[in-house]
């Protein structure tokens, strides 16, 4: 774990709230300034400057307590609502707009009497990418970030996952909906909008969602926002905006020493590994990754869904982020000089046994690295089998595993790398079976029971091996929809035990293709009904330890909803499509059509 820092608290604080901060296009943003003060007085002289732009209310005591810890420590911080979000002017547009706004303020703060002229950037999920959007356009006076589960590319790793919608943002919608100025200033707006969010969960079941339809007709900005991803299919200039493809702007990237933050079990898992992989090979300065076990901001806490990682796996996050400022802003030689590029938290080596607040003692141990992936690593094959053994032995001749696909019966998602998607759906490790007071769950049987879900796991492991890194499942299968999805899942089997006599199925990652993207995001491709294709995809990462007496378990579906959401099979326009068709799946695991996933193995 990363060392605890204790920083001495030197200063008072003044907060001079909603300073107004124009922008280049005369919209003024609501920024509260917080400022070292002794004796009641703001401090005379010059300090760094801590940038947190949010869309969830500057003023929230979270913000506030962030505020005075970083004041009261020798840095100004600032903390402002984006545009359009309660006291900021302007209209909201969810992520795309954010890089023009965050460079302008960067800069007004390095101009300020009280500034020394570095900022640093801070702030997670929306407030991490909205951190690297303004970095694509290289402020002169930003000097470092720590980008908190900040997005990479919303197309291909958030938004939409190989093709697919993730619906936890239509949840958001809904949400954010709820805060907006709209209904802040209108009680019945306010009502129309909170009815709807209660219901959310019916309104992913009466899809496609219709323009005017919901109550998000009263807040236009945020339904076309919706409207817009559910219905941009394709990778075009839409999802190239800067506050949406951050990957597609690394050239132009500021180069900064930067901290990039995660967890296995957070939704921009892949993200936050994707930036740290491609800039700390095209910068100069320092990049760092920390990827601990954590779901979506998790990071003081211990456990994920149902598995208990050991106190160990928490960190004191204003310390740390502290530690961090202190030494690119301050240079003081802390404990960031000694910090590897890479530390990570390899999940699974606990003892299975129940944790008595619950749940089921997952364990596992921080480790440092010199890179990401891991130097030495061997990605290895595992191939499917007609029995549903999982080996590294090609398969035989044989029929291929077959399954039909009915949108109206989607496989429900238990836990997995999901974020702002309450109360619909929790993230983190749960056992794969259902769960009545889960969305979508009609029954407690295992998941794979069900006719629609196809298991593929290996013999009990005769020693621990452990998989830290990308994952990609390639797939040869046949359909007969002119477009359909398949799912795969990455799971960790416990052996039967006096808690749990049916074992525990643990899952650690997953991901879903969208088949007609199977060749290019930008043009799609319908399939040929019946035709053989090679379906490759990415998992999201993961780090884990299959221990002895375990079992690798993967399981191919063709839907994880609400996670995802769910295809037609028409090969219809999607966001769009009001039909539906049965599809018949073939998966085949021949010589010739070997699937397979193909794993991280640290050979250790």
């Amino acid at each position: 774990m990363p060392e605890a820092y204790q920083g001495e608290q030197k200063y008072e604080v003044i907060c001079r709230s909603n300073v107004m901060v124009l922008m280049r296009d005369g919209v003024r943003l609501a920024t509260d300034i917080y400022l070292p003060a002794l004796n009641g007085q703001v401090v005379a002289g010059k300090f760094p400057a801590i940038l947190e732009r949010t869309p969830y209310d500057k003023a929230t005591l979270r913000n506030v307590v962030n505020g005075n810890y970083f004041a009261s420590r020798g840095y100004v911080c600032a903390v402002q609502d984006v545009r359009g979000r309660f006291v900021s002017e302007g209209e909201w547009y969810a992520f795309a707009k954010e890089a023009p706004d965050g460079f302008d303020t960067v800069e007004w703060l390095a101009a300020q009497s009280w500034s020394d002229g570095q900022v640093g950037t801070m702030g997670s999920s929306y407030s991490g990418s909205d951190q690297s959007a303004l970095a694509t356009l290289n402020p002169p006076h930003l000097n470092t970030m720590i980008v908190g589960v900040g997005a990479s590319n919303y197309y291909h790793c958030s938004m939409r996952q190989n093709g697919a919608m993730e619906l936890r943002f239509m949840i958001y919608a809904f949400r954010m909906a709820t805060t907006s100025k709209e209904a802040l200033a209108d009680d019945t707006i306010k009502a129309a909008l909170m009815k709807d969010f209660e219901n959310v969960g019916q309104w992913l079941t009466r899809t496609p969602l219709k323009a005017g339809a919901s109550s998000l007709r009263l807040v236009p900005s945020y339904e076309q926002w919706v409207l817009d991803i559910l219905t941009h299919g394709e990778y075009d200039d839409y999802w190239r905006q800067r506050g949406y493809a951050i990957s597609e702007y690394y050239e132009e990237h500021a180069d900064v020493p930067t901290l990039y933050l995660g967890g296995w079990y957070d939704s921009y898992a892949r993200a936050t590994c994707a930036n740290f992989t491609a800039l700390s090979k095209m910068k100069k300065s320092r990049q760092v990754l920390l990827m601990g076990p954590w779901t979506h901001g998790g990071w003081e806490v211990a456990a994920a869904g149902d598995l208990f990682m050991g106190t160990h796996s928490a960190i004191n996050y204003n310390d740390l982020r502290r530690a961090w400022f202190d030494h690119f802003l301050k240079g003081l030689p802390n404990q960031v000089a000694r910090w590897e590029p890479v530390k990570i938290f390899v999940m699974g080596s606990g003892d299975g046994k129940p944790y008595y607040l619950g749940g089921l003692n997952h364990g596992g141990a921080w480790r440092d690295e010199q890179d990401y992936p891991l130097p030495g690593t061997q990605f290895t094959p595992y191939y499917f089998h007609a029995d549903g053994a999982l080996t590294i032995e090609k398969p035989q001749q044989a029929e291929p595993s077959r399954y039909t696909f009915d949108p109206r019966d989607p496989v429900p998602t238990i836990g997995g790398g999901i974020s702002a998607a309450m109360p619909i759906m929790d993230a983190g490790g749960y056992d794969q079976r259902g769960r009545l007071d889960f969305y979508g769950c009609h029954d407690t049987l295992p998941l794979n029971a069900r006719s629609d879900v196809l298991t593929f796991q290996t013999e009990p492991l005769q020693a621990d091996m452990e998989v830290t890194g990308p994952i990609q499942v390639k797939l040869y299968a046949a359909s007969s929809a002119l477009d359909t999805d398949f799912t795969a899942k990455l799971i960790d089997v416990y052996p039967p035990s006096g808690n749990y006599p049916d074992g525990y199925a643990a899952n650690l990652t997953d991901s879903i293709l969208r088949a007609r993207y199977r060749n290019s995001w930008e043009k799609p491709e319908l399939l040929e009904p019946g035709k053989i294709y090679a379906l490759t995809f990415e998992l999201y990462p993961t780090s884990n330890i299959f221990k002895a007496g375990h079992r690798i378990r993967i399981d191919i579906s063709s839907s994880n909803f609400p996670r995802f959401d769910v295809n037609p099979n028409t090969g219809g326009a999607l966001g769009m499509e009001r039909r539906f068709e049965l599809a018949h799946q073939a998966i085949y695991h021949t010589p010739d059509y070997p699937s397979q996933v193909i794993l991280p193995i640290i050979a250790r």
